[in-house]
């Protein structure tokens, strides 16, 4: 009896591990260590922005006065705030996104799939054209990422956040909406135009051009790849 309870024990260890290993390569997010092994100038640059640190604003005490002149408690651990976390991870709410109940380290922050979509589709052609470019310098279509879900515009990923409050200009704005507001501090009106070309708010561009060709192009590629920095060899793929 012991020998039968301990194989249907081990049985259904076996078939919960399977379903959670076929959910986790189903899971369209995947977290910013997988972008960051090919785009490791763009990982290193963006350690030192403010998204990199989204979640650490949300702890106890953190940015104290900012968050007393929004009517927050600064001494709640808002980490856990369901009505806060969204604006602070990649893909909260959404399949392989980051959970409260099960937090990601990976996910813990905005990062790379907060701007450009979820990753695990896309990210294998993406690789591809990399390796094609450099191989024989041939490029690839900018549309076949973009038909598996990489973003080449992220305006409305940025709005989602910064521009999701009451009376806001953006269309989309709905609860819960971002305390902190024009009115509160004119430091958070936000311009997408302004705050894309933003090195400390994104990160550093690198030489890119010519991996990909034909649309769709993000509105700034030309300008940003015009004066773009040639990423250290240590920091190439």
């Amino acid at each position: 009896m012991k020998i039968i309870t301990a194989c249907k024990l081990a049985a259904v260890a076996l078939f919960t591990l399977m379903i959670g290993q076929t959910m986790a390569a189903d899971a369209p997010f995947e977290g910013r260590k997988k972008c960051s092994s090919c785009h490791k100038a763009q990982a290193k640059s963006w350690r030192d922005t403010a998204h990199a640190k989204a979640m650490d604003s949300l702890k106890p005490n953190a940015r104290k006065e900012a968050k007393i002149k929004a009517g927050l408690d600064p001494e709640k651990d808002y980490t856990k705030d369901k009505d806060c976390v969204g604006c602070h991870v990649d893909g909260y709410g959404k399949k392989g996104g980051y959970t409260i109940e099960s937090p990601k380290k990976m996910l813990a922050a905005v990062g790379c799939e907060s701007c450009h979509g979820p990753g695990r589709f896309y990210r294998g052609d993406h690789r591809k054209a990399g390796q094609a470019f450099e191989k024989s310098g041939k490029s690839t279509p900018r549309k076949v990422p973009a038909g598996k879900g990489q973003d080449f515009h992220f305006e409305e990923r940025c709005s989602a956040c910064h521009l999701n409050y009451e009376g806001s200009p953006w269309k989309g704005a709905k609860p819960p909406y971002t305390p902190f507001t024009p009115e509160v501090d004119a430091k958070y009106t936000f311009n997408f135009d302004e705050m894309v070309k933003d090195v400390k708010a994104m990160h550093e561009h690198y030489k890119l051009d010519g991996v990909y060709e034909g649309e769709p192009k993000f509105k700034y590629h030309d300008e940003f790849q015009a004066s773009a920095k040639e990423a250290k060899k240590d920091d190439k793929k």
